[in-house]
């Protein structure tokens, strides 16, 4: 092969294949494949460069408040003051690295989300079909396209049946238009929009079915021409980390304004201006919480892929601030409530009823033979190797034919289907005709009332027979007391045919020969799960198109409902005005026999009414309810690629339970950023109280620039990132679901920040005061030794840092003190605890760093009063959550 460029579509099928040198039957073998991709490369378009870590690093220095840092590292060395020029550079380097760290972490979080959710396709390799990811296409794949697939390389169509294709993201039309793979055109410059034989690259497919060969991968797609008209870049910022961004800027000019006015008051006390400069950009820096939205992002982070383990891919990041608030989980019933691995339990044919499970091999009559032979035809599924494609319901009727017996390979080699007369709604059938040797035979399935207004005759006991009004009763009855039992339903006809017979003919005067009826097991544990919901305050709704009887059916066992008159049907729902949906959608628990289109109203009216809701789909029709929907939820087996692109978070395992995890689970993402926003506003209130008020009061500065600097690094962003990390609490399902429009200072929040804060200020400056008391001297006295101010100095050093330190456990949990939880249970945190006091030790004890920052070690005195005082904050936070306790 060679990568010459060809204009596919002027070329005939048998030449597309000659070309790229395929067997249609097999498609290509797997080392060819991959001789294949070596050449052309992989199947994606060009990535932007990834930008290196050190301009990652490099990027962290771009600040404002940094560049300010800069110069106090200048005129600290011009001052001959090296060792604390020494220390701020080394705070600058420190949190630059920390800040590199985040962000090349929350990149590799995101790239993992986006691998996991990209685009599948179906494709035929070695004579077996199987799905793979997109970018593992080369030319000369055959791949087999279905509804709500998205066209994942530039293809040469080979079979189209009713095959339409959405291709606006190309054309700008969203008409679909109707693929003809027999077609061939000879103008070479022939619009996109009109080559009816070519399928490209990120189109969608919206009807029908067909296969194509891949022509064109990656860059060299119509998609890749002009993929540098994209704008490739993965946007992770949220609502929630723009409001964080705000508010740090808001915060940060406050912060700003009071150093100035504190270097201001103190050139008017006549102290030195370069130490009130350098004090006065250090409480800047510690005091504004710069580093909150990059915390954020990795709690975000650390958080959806924690989620993806669990079967719950976040791929878009506000989707977790909303989960918190959904007290609706609107939720279809195959494959979320139920297994998805639809089983034949009961066959009817004019024989008489048989349960699957008693019916023996040697047992199995000619009827139920033929009406599984007849199915297995009559079906788009596959099942090679416990590998499944297509319907769950066709792959059910194949695993019928192995059940009893049959030699599906062999059947399906002799029988050639010639034509079809595709599944439609309007008919609910599916007709096939079928060449074995030189006898045509036509086989439809579909429903039963619809098959009995089309057969004239029923097979029975190996002969065929003229149907009586006995004989329909007798099907009727069968289908009814199935449905009843929850089982679905689905019936087979056939007939002889010719070679030529047209498809309105194909399904007339047909022979009845039977009905299965299969059922969908419930999953085990979605019951608990429901249970959980409900006791979380969410409310969930099942969304069906099964007759109301089996959703009911269903519905009880897993006691999301109680009673038919908690189901209303799709035909009942078109009779309601959307006002009068709005007042009555509470009252139910179950749509049933609902099209897509009804999920959109459905979701309407219940937002309403003030709800949060979820909403779960996985057709290409799904897509407008899963973009209306508070969070959209889409089947990562069974969904299309259209759901999954339309949905906020893609479920790995199609299971229920998934969902109420995932609740859970953005619940406590939430509160632990809640958690790290809280301390690091707590702890900068209570820094700049402690700076602010003795400054004002004429009395020394309580602390040294290069130790506020120290605290900012230290008990500032490490608790924050470690509280951020926090596994959650159990108990956060026994909450009310939090509101929408709550922040994280509603709910006394607010209030807590500032007493905890003033409560940090207050015992900061006791203990800058109480330095100088035990000494004999006073804050306000003049000529104060250096030994006194340095004994003072120790003393608020450490009394900030502990303080801070025991401050953060109490953060762990906003209502349960701190004997209700395993107050040691975060080791992320109890890290930083050990780090943190470790790290204070070293600067004591090694002389080298106790003269940097001009510090002495205490008596034993005074380490009783720093720890003392440190955890009188922690105290405090503890009994205010007993009384709180006591009064709910």
């Amino acid at each position: 092969m060679s990568k010459e460029i060809q204009q596919w579509f002027t070329q005939s099928v048998p030449e597309t294949l000659n070309k790229l040198s395929l067997d249609s039957d097999n498609g290509l073998s797997e080392a060819e494949a991959l001789k294949r991709k070596e050449l052309f490369g992989p199947n994606a378009l060009k990535a932007k460069t990834k930008k290196p870590v050190y301009k990652v690093f490099l990027s962290q220095l771009k600040d404002w408040l940094i560049y300010i840092l800069f110069a106090a590292v200048i005129i600290t060395i011009f001052m001959g003051e090296y060792i604390d020029s020494g220390i701020i550079m080394l705070v600058i380097l420190l949190n630059a690295a920390i800040g590199t760290y985040q962000e090349v972490k929350a990149g590799k979080a995101i790239e993992a989300l986006l691998k996991m959710s990209s685009p599948k396709a179906l494709v035929k390799r070695n004579g077996q079909t199987k799905e793979i990811d997109s970018a593992e296409l080369v030319p000369g794949d055959l791949i087999i396209l279905d509804a709500g697939r998205i066209i994942p390389a530039d293809l040469r169509l080979l079979e189209t049946v009713n095959l339409q294709i959405e291709e606006s993201s190309l054309t700008g039309e969203a008409v679909p238009v109707l693929k003809n793979a027999a077609a061939t055109f000879t103008d070479p410059n022939l619009p996109i929009a009109d080559r009816e034989n070519m399928a490209f690259m990120s189109t969608v497919v919206t009807a029908g079915r067909g296969s194509g060969i891949v022509v064109e991968t990656g860059m060299n797609t119509e998609v890749g021409k002009i993929a540098d008209l994209l704008d490739n870049d993965f946007q992770m910022k949220t609502p929630l980390e723009k409001k964080l961004s705000d508010l740090g800027k808001t915060l940060g000019k406050i912060a700003v304004g009071i150093c100035i006015v504190i270097f201001g008051i103190s050139w008017f006390q006549g102290r030195d201006p370069a130490e009130m400069f350098l004090i006065s950009v250090s409480l800047a820096v510690a005091s504004i919480p710069e580093g909150l939205a990059a915390i954020v992002a990795v709690v975000l982070s650390i958080g959806v892929t924690a989620m993806s383990k669990k079967n719950a891919i976040i791929r878009k990041l506000p989707a977790v601030e909303t989960l918190g608030s959904v007290n609706i989980i609107c939720s279809d019933k195959t494959g979320t409530f139920t297994l998805n691995k639809m089983t034949v339990t009961e066959l009817y044919t004019a024989d008489g009823l048989v349960l699957l499970d008693l019916l023996k091999k040697n047992t199995v009559s000619d009827s139920h033979r033929k009406l599984s032979e007849g199915m297995i035809l009559c079906s788009d599924a596959t099942l090679e190797n416990d590998e499944a494609t297509g319907d769950p319901t066709e792959i059910a009727l194949l695993i019928l034919g192995d059940q009893i017996g049959l030699d599906r390979t062999g059947l399906i080699k002799k029988n050639e289907r010639i034509a079809e007369n595709p599944f439609e709604s309007s008919r609910k059938m599916m007709s096939v005709l079928i060449k074995s040797g030189n006898e045509v035979t036509v086989y439809t399935k579909g429903a039963l009332d619809n098959l009995l207004k089309r057969v004239t005759k029923v097979y029975d006991k190996d002969e065929i027979r003229n149907i009586t009004p006995e004989d329909i009763k007798n099907f009727r009855h069968a289908a009814r007391k199935m449905s009843d039992n929850a089982l679905r339903t689905l019936a087979l006809a056939y007939k002889s045919a010719e070679v030529s017979t047209p498809r309105d003919q194909m399904e007339k005067d047909l022979v009845l020969i039977g009905l299965v009826g299969m059922i969908d097991p419930a999953r085990e544990e979605v019951k608990p799960a429901v249970k959980l919901a409900k006791q979380a305050g969410i409310k969930t709704v099942m969304i069906t198109g099964d007759h109301k009887n089996t959703a009911l059916a269903i519905a009880k066992n897993l006691e999301v409902a109680d009673n038919m008159d908690q189901v209303l049907t799709g035909p009942e729902l078109d009779e309601l005005s959307d006002e009068e949906l709005q007042q009555k959608v509470g009252n139910y628990r179950v749509f049933a026999r609902v099209s897509p289109q009804h999920k959109v109203k459905i979701v309407q009216a219940f937002q309403a009414n003030g709800n949060v809701v979820s909403m779960t789909g996985d057709g290409v029709n799904d897509g407008p309810s899963l973009q209306i929907a508070d969070i959209g939820v889409a089947m990562g087996i069974t969904g299309t690629d259209v759901a999954k692109n339309a949905a906020d978070m893609i479920l790995t395992d199609d299971n229920f339970t998934t969902i109420v995890v995932a609740i859970e689970q953005g619940r406590n993402i939430f509160n632990n950023i809640k958690k790290s926003v809280l301390f690091l506003l707590t702890c900068n209130l209570g820094e700049v109280l402690a700076m602010f008020i003795p400054l004002s009061l004429g009395w020394p500065a309580p602390l040294m620039a290069t130790q506020l600097l120290w605290i900012n690094l230290l008990t500032d962003s490490l608790p924050a990132i470690a509280l951020g990390m926090d596994a959650g609490d159990s108990d956060v399902m026994k909450d009310k679901p939090r509101k929408f429009n709550d922040n994280f200072f509603s709910n006394g929040a607010g209030i807590q920040v500032f007493l905890g804060g003033l409560l940090i200020g207050a015992i900061t400056i006791f203990a800058f005061w109480y330095g100088f008391y035990e000494m004999g001297y006073s804050p306000f006295d003049k000529n104060i030794p250096e030994e006194v101010l340095k004994n003072s100095r120790t003393l608020t050093f450490l009394v900030l840092v502990f303080a801070q330190l025991f401050y953060s456990f109490g953060l762990r949990n906003s209502k349960k003190p701190f004997y209700q939880f395993n107050i040691l249970g975060n080791k992320f945190l109890n890290s930083t605890l050990l780090l943190g006091i470790f790290l204070q030790l070293i600067l004591l004890f090694i002389p080298v760093l106790r003269t940097a920052f001009k510090l002495h070690i205490p008596d034993a005195k005074g380490w009783i009063v720093a720890l003392s005082l440190g955890i009188i904050p922690f105290i405090v936070l503890e009994i205010s959550k007993i009384f709180t306790l006591k009064k709910n």
